[in-house]
C-alpha cells in the first residue's frame, strides 16, 4: 500500500492522541458497553482482568458493571481474536466475527473427518443448535444433551463430554451464539438473534473495510503490519484479502510520517491527530490490556524490547506517556510498582493513579517500589 504522506508528527504525539481514543486520558465518563464499543475487543479469558480494564477507562464505573453489561446485552462474549474469548459490542462485534469465519474451518478435511460433519451438513447442524438455545442460555452438558437426542449428531457425545470447545468456535463466529451469563461457575450459551441489539454478520467485503478504520479510529497512526498482526494474523483474515480491503480505502486512508516511520489514520481524525499535545498521565492498566494487545507487544513504540517478555505473560503495565515504563502488582492491600525506565519516576502522577486505582477496587493500598 502506497499512500502520500500528508502530516508529520512526534510519537509522543501519536500516544497521546490514542490515550484520548482509548479512554485513557482523558478517562472518559461512558458506560462498560461504551468501553467496549470503543476498544473494538476486550479480552476475557480473565475476568477481573477484563473488569479493570473497562473500569480503569470510565469515571462512572461501578464493581461488576462488565457482568450487567453481558446479563442486558448491552455487549455480547464471543470466541473471537486468536481463537480467545472476548467482549464484543452487539452493533460492531459482528465485522470481527465476519473476518474469522472466513476461513471456513468447518469444511477443512480434517474438520470433517473429524467431526463427522460434512460441509452440507453444517447448515442443519446450526439450526439445531439455534433450536435447542430457543427456551434460554444452557451449559455445554446441557446443550450437547440436547442435541446428541437427534440420531444425526448422537455420535457428538464424547465431543461434548469432552468440553466441545473447538465445535463450538464457529457457532459464535457465524453469530448463532454467544456466551451467556455463567451459571454456577459454568459458562452457558445463548442465541445471538435473541439480542435485540444484535446487528447481524455483514457481507465479508463490508466487514473487512470497517474493521480497517475501526482499527485505525481507535489504535492509529497504524502501520500495514499493525492491520496484519491485528485482523490478518488475530482473525485470520488473510493476507492478500486484508490487502485489498486497506487499498480499496483508496483517499480515505491519510499517510502520516511518525518520526520517520510511515502510518496511516483515517482522514477525519488528521486534524486531531496533528493538535494532540504529548501527554504526562501515568495509568496502571490490567494485564493484557487492549493498549498493549491491540498495536501488539512487539511494537517498540508501546512496550520497548525489555518489557515484551513481561507483557506477553500478563503483567500488569504501568504507563507513562503510553509506553510501558513499568509493572504493578497487588497483593491485598499491598501494592508493589517496579520501575523500569531510565527517566526519574513521576511520584505525583504515580500517587494519583494509585488513589483512583484504589478507588475503583474499593482497597486502601499501600505503595512499595522497586526498579
Amino acid at each position: 500500500m502506497t499512500t502520500a504522506i500528508e502530516a508529520t508528527v512526534t510519537w509522543r504525539q501519536a500516544l497521546s492522541w490514542r490515550m484520548e481514543r482509548h479512554l485513557i486520558d482523558p478517562v472518559g465518563p461512558g458506560s462498560a458497553a461504551e468501553v467496549v464499543r470503543r476498544l473494538g475487543a476486550v479480552l476475557s479469558m480473565d475476568e477481573s482482568l477484563a473488569e479493570l480494564a473497562v473500569r480503569t477507562r470510565s469515571t462512572a464505573s461501578r464493581p461488576g458493571d462488565l457482568a450487567r453489561a453481558l446479563e442486558d446485552g448491552t455487549v455480547i462474549k464471543a470466541f473471537a481474536f486468536r481463537g480467545s474469548m472476548h467482549y464484543l459490542s452487539p452493533e460492531d462485534g459482528g465485522i470481527y466475527l465476519a473476518l474469522r469465519s472466513a476461513g471456513r474451518q468447518w469444511e477443512l478435511p480434517s474438520w470433517v473427518e473429524y467431526y463427522r460433519l460434512r460441509p452440507e451438513d453444517w447448515p442443519d447442524f446450526r439450526a439445531a443448535v439455534r433450536d435447542a438455545l430457543s427456551d434460554g442460555p444452557l451449559t455445554i452438558a446441557e446443550l450437547g444433551a440436547v442435541l446428541t437426542r437427534r440420531r444425526a449428531y448422537r455420535h457428538l457425545k464424547p465431543v461434548f463430554d469432552d468440553g466441545a470447545g473447538t465445535l463450538i468456535k464457529p457457532l459464535t463466529w457465524q453469530g448463532d451464539i454467544s456466551f451467556g451469563p455463567p451459571r454456577d461457575g459454568q459458562h452457558t450459551f445463548q442465541r445471538l438473534d435473541s439480542n435485540p441489539l444484535w446487528s447481524g454478520i455483514p457481507d465479508l467485503d463490508d466487514a473487512g473495510p470497517r474493521a480497517v478504520t475501526a482499527y485505525l479510529g481507535t489504535y492509529g497512526p497504524a502501520t500495514p503490519e499493525h492491520l496484519h498482526y491485528w485482523l490478518g494474523s488475530g482473525l485470520s483474515a488473510g493476507r492478500k484479502r486484508l490487502d485489498g480491503w486497506i487499498s480499496g480505502l483508496g483517499d480515505r486512508l491519510v499517510g502520516i510520517d511518525v518520526e520517520g516511520t510511515a502510518a496511516y489514520v483515517m482522514r477525519e481524525d488528521v486534524e486531531a491527530l496533528a493538535a494532540a499535545r504529548p501527554s504526562e498521565a501515568v495509568r496502571l492498566l490490567p494485564g493484557h490490556d487492549q493498549w498493549v494487545m491491540g498495536p501488539g507487544t512487539k511494537d517498540i513504540r508501546v512496550t520497548p524490547p525489555p518489557l515484551r517478555d513481561a507483557m506477553t505473560r500478563k503483567a500488569n503495565p504501568l504507563i507513562a506517556g503510553g509506553v510501558v515504563c513499568g509493572t504493578w502488582a497487588r497483593k491485598g492491600d499491598e501494592l508493589t510498582i517496579t520501575w523500569h525506565d531510565e527517566r526519574r519516576l513521576p511520584d505525583e502522577a504515580v500517587e494519583q493513579e494509585v488513589a483512583r486505582l484504589a478507588d475503583i477496587l474499593g482497597r486502601d493500598l499501600h505503595v512499595s517500589l522497586t526498579s
